[in-house]
């Protein structure tokens, strides 16, 4: 449980603090993961809010986010294109990156300039993810036909500050004349 109050003015006055003080066991929430053998349940308890989706390589959720991203980037840029859950970048110099979030666009940043990273900010990557277009005629004439890979983190906190704005601003999509 994260325990998030407000303080009145004096520093150690928050909730926390006072849980810590009173010792007071921390209340531990079960959370289900959401996924194709318990998705009609959900339904029973929607309002519960007691289900997570697993960000794993390979699991259906994260397949289905990637879905939604494409259908997204059609939607608002009217460009196709495929968004896959990979488990590396396997290219050693690639040509584009978009991070999903601030935390994922400097790790990525970091990377591509074969900078040091902390083990600690690599265990926050949650996902990382192939884009192709469909029509390489649409892409920067640079890169084209070339993979976006992108990235979503989640930050210090452990929650995910997803800024899907940055998806869309930052593809490398051909310049109209």
């Amino acid at each position: 449980m994260h325990a998030s109050g407000s303080t009145s003015g004096a520093a150690g006055t928050g909730l926390d603090q006072l849980i810590v003080e009173a010792q007071a066991p921390l209340k531990t929430v079960g959370l289900d993961v959401l996924d194709s053998g318990n998705a009609q349940s959900y339904w029973l308890r929607d309002e519960r809010h007691d289900f997570v989706i697993s960000m794993n390589h390979g699991r259906a959720a994260l397949a289905a986010f990637c879905r939604v991203l494409g259908r997204w980037i059609e939607h608002l840029c009217g460009v196709k294109v495929t968004v896959k859950s990979v488990p590396r970048i396997e290219e050693p110099r690639w040509a584009w990156h978009i991070g999903l979030d601030a935390q994922s666009t400097a790790l990525l940043n970091d990377l591509w300039r074969d900078g040091e990273v902390e083990p600690a900010r690599l265990e926050r990557l949650l996902a990382l993810f192939r884009l192709d277009f469909a029509d390489a005629g649409e892409m920067r004439a640079d890169i084209a036909g070339r993979p976006v890979y992108l990235a979503l983190s989640m930050g210090e906190d452990k929650v995910v500050h997803m800024k899907p704005q940055n998806l869309l601003t930052n593809l490398p999509l051909r310049r109209a004349a």
